[in-house]
């Protein structure tokens, strides 16, 4: 392999969508990671004569990957996650969620279910690790994507190559240029720290991967309601303590710092401008997609003075006891990773 490119070529085409979301889990980024992973194999090839056979091959990549990671997370030291953030309905119970909400990590974004699937699907051909070990419901969530953002980076390398890609502490050690005591102690200090930005109740963190027919009963309902401006609707599809956060520059929110709300009628009332806004006022279109293996609806706004509905928001929702649990709102900018059109014409649905 050391001067075909051909041969390399297949080997980057076959590897690449488990790199990308490595570099995805380390970064929280999908427009970081996609760069990340061309900087792998970019610095594969120029590293090539290191290659030491078909069988270290994909460790060897990863190592790479991580590495490029580290040298991106130290340029960026600045970068902050809010640790806490103030709840407008304190007396609600909040027991199954993180103590912030994802969108309180800038950075973050969502990642489209269908690369996931093609990460499965190239381990499949290839006989690599089972999907259960590295597309397992609980390492894409962003709740844990965004507990893992508040770690330091070296130990959010050792945390995801140990606990998500099952990595021996050697193999880790190895991968990242440290000794085997030194990735011990990071991990140690790493799992308790993640801990306490996830949701309690892991059951509900848990639940099954796969959409099932009443999720997308469920999600359809919930766009149905929204587009008829039916808030009696749209209250029934929510459990009592329902929470939406919207990232800064999301859904309609401009300020500086993430929105956090709470409470089925502090939703429906959030609602209400365009819900119950005058006639001829804003509009919207949603379409169903599925992103870190939860539902999510990619949402586009009409405003009277124009004729087609844009980019507004990508929402992804948490769901619990057949209702729906969390509107979690990221920035539009992330609509062509999902294969979303650009924009929406006023008789298209």
């Amino acid at each position: 392999m050391h001067d075909d490119e051909a041969a390399f070529a297949e080997l980057v085409t076959r590897h690449r969508p488990e790199i990308q979301l490595h570099c995805y889990r380390m970064l929280g980024s999908f427009h970081e990671a996609e760069d990340l992973a061309q900087e792998t194999f970019l610095r594969a090839w120029r590293y090539r004569a290191d290659y030491r056979g078909p069988g270290t091959y994909r460790a060897w990549l990863y190592s790479i990957a991580t590495r490029a990671c580290l040298d991106v997370l130290k340029r960026h030291r600045r970068r902050q996650v809010r640790t806490s953030l103030p709840d407008p309905s304190p007396e609600a119970t909040t027991s199954y969620l993180a103590p912030t909400p994802p969108v309180a990590v800038p950075w973050l974004q969502p990642y489209p279910d269908h690369l996931l699937d093609e990460v499965v699907d190239r381990n499949a051909e290839s006989g690599a690790s089972p999907a259960s070990t590295v597309v397992a419901r609980e390492t894409v969530e962003l709740a844990f994507l965004a507990a893992v953002q508040h770690l330091p980076a070296r130990q959010r390398a050792v945390l995801i190559l140990r606990d998500v890609l099952d990595w021996s502490a050697r193999e880790t050690a190895s991968a990242l240029g440290t000794s085997v005591p030194a990735v011990n102690s990071a991990l140690q200090r790493a799992r308790p720290a993640v801990r306490q930005h996830l949701p309690s109740r892991r059951l509900d963190w848990t639940a099954p991967a796969n959409s099932s027919a009443g999720d997308r009963e469920l999600v359809r309902r919930y766009i149905d309601a929204i587009e008829r401006s039916d808030a009696t609707a749209l209250a029934e599809l929510l459990v009592a303590d329902a929470r939406s956060s919207h990232q800064a520059g999301a859904g309609g929110h401009t300020g500086t710092e993430p929105a956090w709300y709470q409470g089925r009628g502090t939703l429906v009332a959030a609602w209400a401008p365009v819900m119950e806004g005058p006639a001829g006022g804003p509009s919207l279109r949603m379409l169903p997609v599925r992103a870190n293996r939860q539902p999510a609806v990619a949402t586009y706004l009409r405003l009277p003075c124009q004729p087609d509905y844009m980019p507004f928001a990508l929402a992804v929702l948490s769901l619990a006891n057949d209702r729906i649990a969390e509107v979690m709102a990221f920035r539009p900018e992330v609509f062509d990773a999902f294969g979303l059109p650009p924009r929406l014409g006023n008789d298209e649905s």
